[in-house]
């Protein structure tokens, strides 16, 4: 509101007041009347601030009714931040004139309606006296006619955010985003943040290891929720190295920019039209377009659009745009080193398990399960190879500790093992005493766990197993009409114990169709409770699969078995004695 604007109200205050100490103020007259008579809103206040009249523009203009207004304060009810926050009384110009008594106009306030939408008014306040004497404050104001200045309940991202509003968004992305070292989550984290706080679309372009550029996630704010746009996401054209677009720029690394697609030409490379398709589906109407780098190169691109408000993007928004990329940037590069660390960590692994032997009349599966964690990839391992008189050695450990070092103690003790298997045809006990003996000298392992047997045939489909086991969870034996138990027997202590005690054997009958599983503790331990719980666990769940192939047997004991909060890696390797002796392996 203009003082022109306010003239006419002006003059109607004036007409029966006088001149005192330089300013106008209103002589007696009736409240009631004098609100009728304006032709704006209005409302009265006493000298605490608190409404003791409000006519009918005023009800109207803010949509609420009079009751709402009298005996509550005006700045508590109504004076908010253009950001819909409430405002410090400290920050509130119009309370600072009405409680000084003085004569003052804003063209800017923003007022809270009964709907919780916000209005952006332009007001004046004035001293009135009332018929019985009281010092009162006239507060007069109207609305503007642009219907975009009245914002939605809700509606947040009128730029630039507060200071304090800033800090804690960089706060809680930086809190967010470092929690997790899975590239997926943190780009879900990421978009959380932004949407709707700073915009209704996110859009993430992300940079490959080969230097391609993939459109991740698309998601806009629907009624509250996020919604994925997957039509939008996928690979994108390469990128022109002489664009001018601000994506184009931003993936180059280049600082961040505005972008408007009502400016942009005709498209002239590939990448232009998919980000002309982009606008076009969402109905963006302004977008701020950041890098978001790493340590060491540029990973991608944030874009942020508005398209529901109308509110467009100023070059005030860009310095916390940048800061959010920023803080994504280094959980982003963190979370692909680790991924990186992972994937090299159980690529080794792997490539040190071996393949399983062919070996007539047993049928073989085995699986290797890393752990969620890549610092934990390493320990746990299986073996199985044909010794020289005919006999199958089988083997399963587990290293103490959980990290490359593990892995690579775990592939000295089984070369060692098959160094001593393969040369001595003594009992499973002797040849683990031996490497018991020799681990500490010619290993880097302080500590294991392992379970070593031999299996020979006999006969009729039949075959014997003797084995040892140092302080290793007992192999499972599952008979072709469900019948499971554990072998405890030959149970000794742990490799590296620095004792030098006789270790003792166990010996088995294995008919045809019996399924001999060995595994390490990844499979039933479970924090919290027993290992007695977990190994019975399993041994029902085997039971139960003991009719399916051997394949499909290890599948399944995996899924069904593992306690789903477990975060060690697991090696499983099945063992199957055919019904009809042959000579198979899946």
């Amino acid at each position: 509101m203009t003082r022109e604007d306010f003239r006419d109200a002006d003059t109607t205050t004036a007409d029966s007041g006088n001149r005192a100490g330089g300013r106008t103020v209103p002589g007696p007259a009736s409240l009631a009347s004098l609100l009728v008579s304006l032709g704006t809103g209005a409302y009265v206040v006493d000298s605490k601030g608190t409404v003791v009249a409000v006519n009918a523009h005023a009800e109207r203009l803010l949509g609420r009714p009079e009751e709402e207004f009298l005996g509550r304060d005006a700045h508590d009810l109504l004076h908010r931040s253009r950001y819909g926050a409430p405002l410090p009384r400290t920050q509130c110009g119009m309370r600072h004139a009405y409680m000084a008594g003085r004569t003052v106009q804003s063209e800017e306030e923003w007022f809270e309606r009964g709907d919780g939408s916000l209005v952006r008014v332009s007001w004046l306040v004035t001293p009135c006296r009332t018929d019985d004497g009281a010092d009162r404050t006239l507060v007069l104001f109207h609305t503007p006619h642009d219907p975009e200045e009245v914002r939605a309940p809700g509606s947040r991202f009128i730029s630039p955010l507060p200071e304090l509003e800033r800090l804690a968004l960089l706060a809680e992305t930086t809190t967010q985003l470092t929690a997790t070292l899975d590239v997926e989550t943190a780009l879900r984290r990421l978009v959380r943040l932004v949407v709707p706080q700073l915009a209704d679309w996110a859009v993430v372009d992300l940079v490959t290891e080969r230097g391609e550029v993939r459109r991740t996630t698309v998601v806009h704010a629907d009624n509250g929720d996020l919604v994925r746009r997957e039509d939008l996401q996928g690979p994108l054209a390469p990128v022109p190295q002489n664009s001018l677009m601000p994506l184009a720029r931003a993936l180059r690394g280049v600082s961040p920019a505005l972008a408007d697609p009502s400016l942009h030409r005709t498209p002239d490379s590939p990448f232009a039209v998919e980000q002309r398709r982009l606008f076009a589906e969402s109905g963006i109407h302004s977008a701020a377009v950041a890098p978001i780098r790493g340590l060491r190169e540029v990973l991608g691109a944030l874009t942020l659009g508005r398209a529901d408000r109308p509110d467009p993007f100023t070059a005030a928004d860009l310095p916390l745009v940048e800061d959010v990329c920023r803080r994504a940037g280094l959980a982003l590069d963190n979370a692909r080193l680790y991924q990186r660390q992972r994937k090299v960590a159980e690529t080794m692994q792997r490539h040190l398990l071996p393949q399983l032997p062919h070996v007539p009349g047993l049928e073989m599966s085995a699986r290797y399960l890393a752990a969620p964690d890549a610092s934990q990839v390493g320990g746990d391992w299986y073996d199985a190879f044909v010794l020289p008189d005919g006999t199958t050695a089988l083997a399963v450990g587990d290293v103490v500790g959980h990290d490359l070092d593990a892995a690579a103690g775990m592939a000295q003790m089984r070369n060692v093992l098959r160094a001593y298997a393969w040369s001595q045809q003594d009992p499973p006990s002797r040849i683990v005493s031996r490497l018991d003996r020799a681990a500490v000298h010619i290993t880097e392992v302080t500590m294991a766990t392992l379970l070593f047997a031999r299996m020979s045939p006999v006969g009729d489909g039949r075959w014997t197993l003797s084995w040892t086991n140092a302080g290793h969870p007992p192999p499972l034996l599952v008979t072709r009409d469900g019948e499971a138990r554990h072998l405890t027997d030959g149970h000794g202590i742990l490799l590296g114990s620095g004792t030098d005690r006789p270790r003792p054997d166990g010996e088995a009958e294995l008919l045809p169709g019996a399924t001999l599983l060995f595994y390490t503790d990844g499979l039933i331990e479970e924090p919290g409770r027993d290992l007695e719980e977990g190994m019975e666990r399993l041994r029902v769940h085997a039971a139960a699969l003991a009719q399916q192939s051997p394949d499909r047997f290890t599948d399944l004991v995996l899924e069904r078995a593992r306690p789903a909060d477990n975060d060690d890696d697991v090696a499983l390797l099945t063992v199957r004695v055919p019904v009809d002796g042959a000579a198979s392996r899946h």
